[in-house]
C-alpha cells in the first residue's frame, strides 16, 4: 500500500519521469508542466512506496457550458500514471480514490474523465451522455464519463465540457505524432486516463491511464 500525498516542489522530476515512462511519450508530462505554471485549481497527488515516488494523478479545471448560457466549473481527471514496474498493484486506484475524497471536501460539483469504460465506473463514474454532457473532442460516447459530486448544483446541467487549452494542443500533437486514427485510440487507449493513456492506469488503450 502506497502513501498518497500532495505534490511537493521536489517531486517535479519524478512526476515527469513517471508519466513519460508510463505512457511511452512526452505529451502528458509536458502538459502537466504547462498546467503547473499557468493554471490555478490543480489537484496533483503522488504515490510514494519504499521511499520512491511511483505514481501520479492530476485533476485540472474543466468548464461545462450549457446552450442557455449557464456555466459550471468542475475538474477533469488526467493523467493518471504509475511507473511500469509498480503497475497492477492498485496504486492507480489509490490515487483516484484519494483525489476524489479530497475534491468532495471542496465546492467542486463534478469530475470528468476520458478513459476506459470498464475501469472508471468502479469509482462512481458513468457515461456523461446520460446527463446530456459531451466532450469538446469527438470521442466515443462511453469513453467520456462524469462523476457528479454535488447533485443539487448540477441539477439540470448539460452541455459541452471544455478542458483547458493546454489539453487541446496536446491532443492535436499526439494525433500528429502518432499518425494513427485518434478516435480509435481514444476508445482503446484511454484505458486509464491521460486523458488513461493520452487519456489509462497506464493502461494506455483509450487514452489509457498509465497504471
Amino acid at each position: 500500500m502506497a502513501e498518497i500525498r500532495r505534490e511537493q516542489a521536489g517531486d517535479v522530476f519524478a512526476i515527469r519521469n513517471i508519466n513519460d515512462r508510463a505512457f511511452g511519450r512526452p505529451n502528458e508530462g509536458a502538459v502537466i508542466e504547462q498546467l503547473r505554471g499557468a493554471s490555478e485549481g490543480l489537484l496533483s497527488l503522488v504515490a510514494v512506496a519504499q521511499g520512491q515516488v511511483v505514481g501520479h494523478v492530476l485533476f485540472s479545471p474543466v468548464h461545462l457550458e450549457a446552450e442557455d448560457g449557464r456555466e459550471w466549473s468542475g475538474t477533469g481527471l488526467a493523467p493518471l500514471a504509475v511507473l511500469p514496474e509498480w503497475q497492477r498493484q492498485g496504486i492507480g486506484s489509490e490515487l483516484v480514490y484519494a483525489g476524489l475524497a479530497s475534491l468532495r471536501q471542496t465546492p467542486c460539483p463534478f469530475v470528468v474523465v476520458l478513459g476506459h469504460p470498464e475501469y472508471y465506473p468502479r469509482f462512481g463514474f458513468e457515461p456523461a451522455s446520460r446527463h446530456r454532457i459531451r466532450c469538446t473532442w469527438d470521442v466515443r460516447g462511453e469513453a467520456f464519463m462524469i462523476l457528479v459530486l454535488d447533485e443539487r448544483s448540477m441539477r439540470g446541467a448539460s452541455g459541452l465540457a471544455r478542458y483547458r487549452a493546454e489539453w487541446d494542443a496536446a491532443t492535436k500533437e499526439c494525433r500528429a505524432d502518432q499518425g494513427r486514427d485518434w478516435e480509435r485510440e481514444t476508445s482503446l487507449e484511454l484505458a486509464t486516463s491521460s486523458l488513461e493513456g493520452m487519456f489509462t492506469d497506464s493502461y494506455s488503450d483509450y487514452w489509457k491511464p498509465g497504471v
